[in-house]
């Protein structure tokens, strides 16, 4: 580059202040990275055809039941392979704090259903033929130190039983390990009861079940079955909303607020304040270098050059910056996309990122920059050396 000496040298002329610059930035674009990536997932299109679960809820709200009946109205219908169903039990182990999630769940379909699953024969008929059955992941099973043959007691806060006690007792029949290739909601930090225990013995809300997981034979039938479900409950006291497994995750972190468009309010506060930052780093750079571009001037350097130089200044600046950013988000974000995953299905490090990243550093340069060279394009020789 004919003028990269000049910009290096103007770069260097205050060491320390351009370090500090490019480390503010550098911060900025590796939350731009990451936050970006949520946004993207979080107000994707649903892709219908990247899974092959489906998940079946009340239309009015996640929280409203569904008819236990719908089951065998669902597992009728032409290319689903398997119906399964769950109930939030809620409940405590010894103490509120031990939280982990608790499924009353049919237990000859479930690991059909969630065949990521790993657990062993014997455990599957052991869950299916103990009426107080309860299996339970690895993760947790280490935690409390469980072992198969204890018995589990849990607190019921949401479902007493019919004689209006609160106290369940479960027999821990099995324990399962999670395929990393196949990341589910949970993990193995939660445990599945025997449905069928739940059922007769809860006091109230029987005959329904929470949700409907339906396995699919063929990914690209996902969107017509999804359709025929919600077609088959039109205008039924009890009508459903069905989509994948992916939109049913984003949708249930997203109670929490927008995700995207929080995650796009904070990128957007960043960026407005790393642009003052680096508007002000190089209207102070210009200031302290009017006698330079003075003696610029003189010498025989046209106006146009010393615009261009101190515009390639500030993308010097936003370039490196965006660069590390980007590199350090990146990284960090290999360490946190599976635990991401749980809940907005899955999120990868998009190719747009980088490009938007690109232009948000372009336009943050340009932005911040042309001000300060404007002032320095237009300066006169004898004001400049007589500020001197």
């Amino acid at each position: 580059m004919k003028y990269w000496t000049l910009i290096s040298a103007a770069l260097n002329r205050k060491r320390w202040r351009t370090v500090l610059t490019i480390g503010s930035l550098t911060i900025a674009f590796m939350l731009f990275g990451m936050l970006r990536s949520v946004a993207v997932a979080f107000t994707a299109e649903v892709d219908f055809e990247g899974d092959d679960r489906l998940i079946v809820m009340s239309k009015l709200s996640f929280t409203d039941p569904l008819p236990l009946s719908y089951r065998e109205r669902i597992r009728a219908i032409e290319g689903v392979s398997h119906v399964a169903h769950r109930e939030w039990f809620g409940g405590t182990y010894i103490d509120r704090e031990n939280f982990f999630p608790k499924w009353p769940v049919p237990p000859e379909d479930w690991f059909e259903v969630y065949d990521g699953f790993r657990i062993s024969e014997q455990e599957k008929r052991d869950f299916i033929n103990t009426r107080t059955g309860m299996v339970a992941g690895k993760a947790l099973a280490d935690k409390f130190n469980w072992k198969v043959g204890d018995k589990i007691p849990i607190i019921g806060d949401i479902w007493p039983k019919e004689d209006m006690t609160n106290l369940w007792e479960f027999d821990l029949v099995g324990i399962f390990e999670v395929q990393e290739s196949d990341p589910v909601y949970g993990g193995d930090e939660q445990v599945f009861i025997n449905h069928e225990y739940f059922e007769e013995t809860r006091a109230w809300g029987k005959g329904t079940v929470g949700n409907y997981i339906v396995k699919v034979k063929n990914k690209s039938d996902n969107e017509k079955i999804a359709k025929e479900i919600d077609k088959m409950f039109a205008n039924s006291f009890n009508e459903t909303k069905t989509s994948t497994e992916s939109a049913f995750s984003k949708m249930f972190a997203e109670q929490v607020g927008d995700i995207g468009f929080i995650m796009n309010s904070i990128l957007s506060a960043v960026f407005f304040t790393m642009l003052l930052v680096t508007g002000n780093t190089m209207s102070q750079a210009v200031r302290e270098r009017t006698s330079e571009f003075a003696v610029f001037k003189t010498i025989g350097y046209s106006d146009k050059t010393i615009l261009s130089l101190v515009l390639c200044e500030s993308i010097v600046i936003c370039l490196v910056s965006m660069t590390l950013g980007i590199i350090l988000s990146f990284l960090v974000f290999l360490g946190i996309s599976g635990d991401l995953s749980e809940f907005a299905g899955d999120i990868a490090f998009e190719y747009s990122v980088i490009l938007w990243a690109l232009v948000a550093a372009l336009l943050m340069a340009m932005i911040s920059g042309l001000p300060p060279a404007l002032g320095a394009m237009r300066l006169k020789v004898v004001d400049a050396l007589r500020k001197d």
